[in-house]
Parts: structure tokens; sequence; C-alpha cells
């Protein structure tokens, strides 16, 4: 998050840099950033493996798409809760992750939206005709209860914050009832 984009301000390349020194598992960087072409390279050197930016940002986004798959990366397009899936299903076969917000970008906590699932199940269906594997991932308010309702819907990558580290229970025990959720909606979903 730049301030801009969004008025919190989080992470950048450096801690990036410094969770890639300590684990081999994917990283998956979310810019909530106004201009992701200015960084996009910054956070790939620093062990970003996919890049998902908004299609709100300022820049062209067909330009964002080229610029982070010329670094190596894995490419994702976000799009917030008022904004249509019309926006990014022209980019759909060029995307790796298609990323629906489902609160605001740039506050931790706040409700899960969902009038945003059209837009999951659009998504799924969108990316089936033209057989993508991209993954559809789903941020903000997740719960078990959501979770089974965005796996319903058609999502495959769930980004839990404080369902996951919360104080209702050890993490461990707080994942698995998110991945039991997720089954559930998953064998219930979109046909």
């Amino acid at each position: 998050m730049d301030g801009h984009f969004v008025p919190n301000i989080s992470f950048g390349p450096a801690l990036v840099a410094a969770v890639r020194k300590v684990t081999k598992l994917p990283l998956d960087i979310h810019l909530m950033i106004s201009r992701p072409l200015r960084y996009a390279e910054a956070f790939r050197k620093a062990g970003g493996d996919t890049l998902v930016f908004h299609m709100e940002s300022d820049d062209p986004p067909r330009e964002v798409v080229h610029a982070i798959r010329d670094t190596g990366a894995a490419v994702g397009a976000a799009i917030r809760p008022p904004t249509p899936f019309e926006t990014v299903e022209p980019l759909l076969s060029d995307l790796d992750e298609v990323l629906v917000m489902s609160v605001h970008p740039g506050f931790s906590g706040q409700q899960f939206i969902p009038e945003v699932l059209p837009k999951v199940r659009s998504a799924r269906t969108s990316l089936d005709v033209i057989g993508s594997p991209a993954l559809i991932s789903i941020d903000g308010g997740v719960t078990p209860e959501t979770a089974t309702e965005a796996a319903r819907a058609g999502a495959t990558f769930f980004v839990c914050g404080n369902s996951v580290f919360n104080h209702s229970g050890p993490v461990d025990a707080n994942l698995a009832r998110l991945r039991a959720a997720v089954e559930r909606g998953a064998r219930n979903g979109v046909p």
C-alpha cells in the first residue's frame, strides 16, 4: 500500500526481500499502489513470484501485464468491489490470477461484501471458456462462512488475515477450519 491508491502504507520491496530470505514458499504480492509500472521490477527482484496489480491503478493495464511478465513473475489483476468484472475480462488470457476484492482495499478487519460473488462466478465461467488455469482469488473478510460461499462461486485462492491470526484459536486450528470450509464450498460449487 502506497498511501495514494489506498490511504495506508505497508510493506515494500525490502520486507519482501527479508521474507524471501527465510522461505522458499511462493510469494504472491498484492500491489495496492497507484503506479505498478514504477515498482514491478523492484518487487520481483525482492523475491515476488506473482505480482497482482489493480485494474483501477493509474497505469495502463495491458502495459502493466507486459511489464510484470517481462520481469519473469506471474501476473494477477485485482478489482475493487464496485469495479465491474468486464473491466478485467479483456486481459483474462494473459493472467495467472484474478483477484476479486471482497472488501474495500486498504484496511484490515472489514466485513465480507457478498455482492462480489457474481464477479467470482463470472471469472470462473470466463476462465473455463478459454481453458485458463488462472487462480481466482478472494481477498477480504474471509471467514469459514464466507470461504464456503466464495469456493462455491468458484474461488480457488483465499487471502486470510484476521480469520487465521485471531484470538479464537491457534493458527493451525483456524487454518483447518478455513480449509474445511473451502472444501465444503468447492464440493457444492459451480459446475
